[in-house]
């Protein structure tokens, strides 16, 4: 299929795609329906070089950036797999790399490039704030060489796969902040030694069979030096993250489009029925010819993003509306694809059902649709906040 993205990365696609053919769709449908990790297959990833994508080429990365992240995370969906599994080594870069101290990157970015770590979890949600972050109840107390942490975090994904973590809590009380963004702070947890010993990891069953977590924290010790930046400033820092993280989303996004109109699209051109092939009828045709459209339209705004992130410009709004935009789209193109299956869109073995899963669920996170349509009213429009 043939698309109008501004896009120069062919041979980056057609490596990625000889990578993700190795791993046919028996194995993602396996791993989906058992909910397990694809362990083999993060490790291919990570063994060609793919996920130290945006790590300098001086700490043993690739030295690329969100643009050729974002095509990286596209193309794994895009293939029927589910990047989601591996995109927050991806995002987690944009806090370490812009905010941490040269100690941090010297000691860390090395061992994430070689596979010897993963980054691959971000602390920021809790169960009673939600995307409200500035009122997040989570606290890191300053004693001597430590930080003392108490709270609770909420659907937190990858921890029991990944070696490192960045937590966001709170370092100075809300009461005691002249804006209820400071006082917050990021800290880079290594895992290893800290669960069991005041953090603890619960597991949360869910749609898509993607491993996200509970996490509670009591009187847990981490050393003063995990502390990335300046201490109250991590709001600032973290949206580094978020908005890569975002940005990354709307090309998963885009990747699960296109597949849904790839299958859609081959299926209608060889399923007769009445005497005539299924995609010869409009009522077929438009659906998917829609979706397409706004896919392309998402992908555009998805490389403004990545070319303002790279760029160092601000890219907050475009980040969102790339999120929604792509999202979005997303879901109608699955809705069109399994109406144009019809039954044979419910079994198991088309992973239709599968990729319509695991696509829903960017209608909701890692922010709501209608949460981002607020910061664009608010911070774009100058509409009057509406909470």
């Amino acid at each position: 299929m043939k698309t109008s993205a501004p896009d120069t990365h062919d041979d980056l696609r057609d490596a990625l795609r000889s990578l993700c053919a190795a791993f046919p769709p028996e194995y993602h449908r396996r791993h989906g329906a058992e909910g397990t990790y694809p362990v083999e297959f993060i490790d291919a990833l990570t063994e060609a070089g793919w996920m130290a994508a945006m790590i300098p080429e001086a700490f043993g990365g690739s030295g690329l950036g969100l643009t050729e992240a974002s095509i990286v995370m596209e193309e794994i969906n895009r293939a029927g797999g589910n990047a989601g599994h591996c995109h927050g080594q991806m995002y987690n870069m944009g806090t370490l790399l812009r905010h941490g101290s040269d100690a941090q990157k010297e000691r860390y970015l090395p061992r994430i490039a070689s596979g010897e770590l993963r980054l691959q979890s971000m602390a920021v949600t809790e169960p009673t704030t939600g995307t409200d972050t500035t009122k997040l109840k989570t606290t890191a107390v300053r004693k001597g060489d430590t930080y003392v942490v108490n709270g609770q975090k909420v659907w937190i994904s990858r921890v029991q796969h990944s070696d490192l973590m960045i937590l966001l809590a709170r370092t100075t009380p809300l009461a005691e902040v002249a804006r209820k963004s400071d006082g917050l702070s990021v800290f880079l947890l290594e895992l290893d030694g800290l669960i069991g010993r005041g953090m603890e990891v619960k597991p949360i069953a869910n749609m898509v069979g993607h491993e996200t977590n509970e996490l509670f924290f009591d009187d847990l010790e981490i050393p003063a030096d995990t502390l990335i930046g300046e201490e109250g400033k991590g709001f600032r820092y973290i949206l580094d993250g978020l908005n890569a993280e975002r940005t990354l989303i709307a090309a998963e996004c885009i990747g699960d489009g296109y597949w849904f109109i790839d299958r859609a699209v081959a299926y209608a051109g060889e399923r007769e029925v009445f005497g005539r092939a299924i995609g010869q009828n409009q009522g077929v045709q438009f659906p998917l010819a829609r979706a397409f459209t706004n896919i392309e339209a998402a992908n555009l705004m998805r490389f403004e993003a990545c070319r303002r992130f790279d760029a160092m410009e601000p890219s907050g709004a475009q980040a969102n509306m790339a999120k929604l935009l792509a999202a979005d789209a997303s879901w109608e193109a699955a809705n069109a694809c399994m109406q144009t299956f019809g039954g044979f869109g419910f079994a198991q073995d088309y992973d239709i059902e599968r990729k319509f899963r695991e696509t829903r669920l960017y209608q909701v996170a890692p922010i709501s649709t209608n949460l981002i349509l607020s910061y664009v009213a608010e911070h774009v429009l100058g509409l009057p906040r509406s909470f």
